[in-house]
């Protein structure tokens, strides 16, 4: 094969092992077969006369090859992209994959209860929601539409605000009943308190244990907001939830309200290769429109 006959569907191979290190994972991704991914990556090399990955028993890294190959690759498929979005061919339906990564709490709490009747109206359209204490990456294609707690500051990315939201003490009232008084901030330096694992956390933004008059005991620390929710909800001490987590939870009840407070926010963050697609703008509105719909639980 002349090192200009590129089949885009093996670009699309060496793509998906090269942001995913496995060959499974990058199957799944492209919706085929691990053999058929191995096969188009050997295809590639062959036709480039190079060896584009290392093989071990932990996964695929680049070669210096591979390296110098991967923006010429993503280039490709970003004029794929914009060209599918000019032409209209991503307006005839919506179908394909769409995967959101957002915040654990506002992607379990807010996102999934809504987003499975929205997907009933789109039966050719599949919907995946990655909700992780964590980043996703859109330049590594890990998703298509992110929810994030910050705006990125590289990146070709398309960046809106989605919402402020704030944040809240809250306990159980099994808790309140056998801990001491709690009517002012003072009062919470008698307190355990449920938290971040420092070194763990992924934003500052979730840095919530900074009271300068009150000196603050996290007696439970999670990496995972939702094991922090419950174990706030067992009455292992007070905890700094969103509130429309908070809230929405009758196991718990807000405490020194008005005293202690934060407001954070949240925006949509899509690529901008594929920001025209038909299936992103539906997928960013739906989002966008849900988060409007219910502003006063934010």
């Amino acid at each position: 094969m002349p090192a200009t006959d590129f089949d885009w569907n093996d670009l699309r191979a060496f793509l998906a092992v090269a942001r995913t290190g496995k060959l499974t994972a990058a199957a799944q991704r492209m919706g085929v077969d691990h053999a058929t991914v191995s096969r188009r990556i050997a295809a590639l090399e062959r036709g480039l006369k190079a060896a584009l990955f290392h093989r071990a028993p932990t996964g695929y890294s680049l070669t210096a090859h591979g390296e110098r190959l991967m923006p010429h690759a993503e280039a490709m498929e970003s004029l794929a992209l914009r060209t599918a979005a000019q032409l209209g061919e991503a307006d005839l339906k919506l179908s394909g994959v769409v995967r959101v990564g957002a915040p654990e709490g506002f992607g379990s709490y807010f996102l999934a209860p809504r987003m499975g009747a929205w997907a009933e109206q789109h039966p050719e359209l599949e919907l995946q929601l990655v909700a992780i204490p964590g980043v996703v990456s859109l330049s590594k294609r890990e998703a298509d539409i992110a929810v994030a707690l910050s705006p990125p500051r590289e990146g070709r990315l398309a960046v809106r605000k989605l919402v402020d939201y704030g944040l809240s003490l809250y306990a159980a009232p099994a808790y309140l009943s056998s801990a001491p008084p709690l009517e002012t901030r003072a009062d919470m330096s008698a307190h355990r308190f449920i938290g971040y694992i420092e070194e763990l956390l992924y934003a500052p933004e979730l840095d919530y244990m900074q009271a300068p008059d009150a000196e603050i005991r996290v007696a439970f620390k999670s990496s995972n907001l939702i094991a922090q929710l419950q174990a706030c909800l067992a009455g292992a001490g007070l905890c700094v939830l969103p509130d429309f987590i908070g809230r929405a939870e009758p196991g718990l009840v807000k405490v020194l309200d008005g005293q202690v407070g934060l407001t954070r926010a949240l925006w949509l963050v899509t690529h901008a290769d594929m920001r025209g697609l038909a299936r992103i703008r539906a997928v960013t509105e739906f989002i966008a429109e849900q988060v409007r719909l219910a502003k006063r639980a934010f």
